[in-house]
């Protein structure tokens, strides 16, 4: 029963964590911390962003749960295992296959070419606003059309 309850928790804060990424891109990116965010939508001039500071908190977040709940395996373990989980898909989803950070892959996957389609969208403005799009693993459907 507890192994069925920790891969509840990771699979809740992975689902929650794309909740709280739309909001936080949505009301925080594109809000108050544009000026950290708005590198993002530039050109990158090197391998980092300032941007990645925000994965680099997310990611000490995730470490600091793991490591406080390591020793009885608690929930802040498993909390902070979900977090690195959507961490990791963050990372394929947006920085390699989207922004293709590292070379591409290439896929006829409708799902992926229409998360893709929505990405593209959401960066063809330059500015604050307006925008669409804020989350990674879901999208509006008129993105999945072909």
């Amino acid at each position: 029963m507890n192994v069925l309850a920790n891969i509840g928790i990771v699979l809740l804060t992975i689902a929650f964590m794309e909740l709280l990424s739309w909001a936080m891109h949505k009301y925080l990116f594109h809000g108050p911390l544009w000026f950290i965010h708005k590198t993002h939508h530039q050109q990158r001039h090197g391998w980092f962003e300032l941007n990645d500071l925000f994965s680099i908190g997310f990611a000490a977040f995730a470490l600091w749960l793991m490591w406080i709940g390591h020793l009885s395996l608690d929930y802040r373990f498993w909390i902070g295992t979900g977090i690195s989980i959507y961490g990791i898909i963050y990372f394929i989803f947006h920085d390699w296959f989207i922004h293709n950070r590292f070379k591409a892959f290439k896929s006829d996957n409708r799902y992926l070419a229409g998360i893709r389609r929505a990405h593209k969208i959401h960066h063809k403005s330059t500015e604050k606003y307006p925008s669409e799009e804020f989350g990674l693993l879901v999208a509006s459907r008129k993105w999945f059309r072909k």
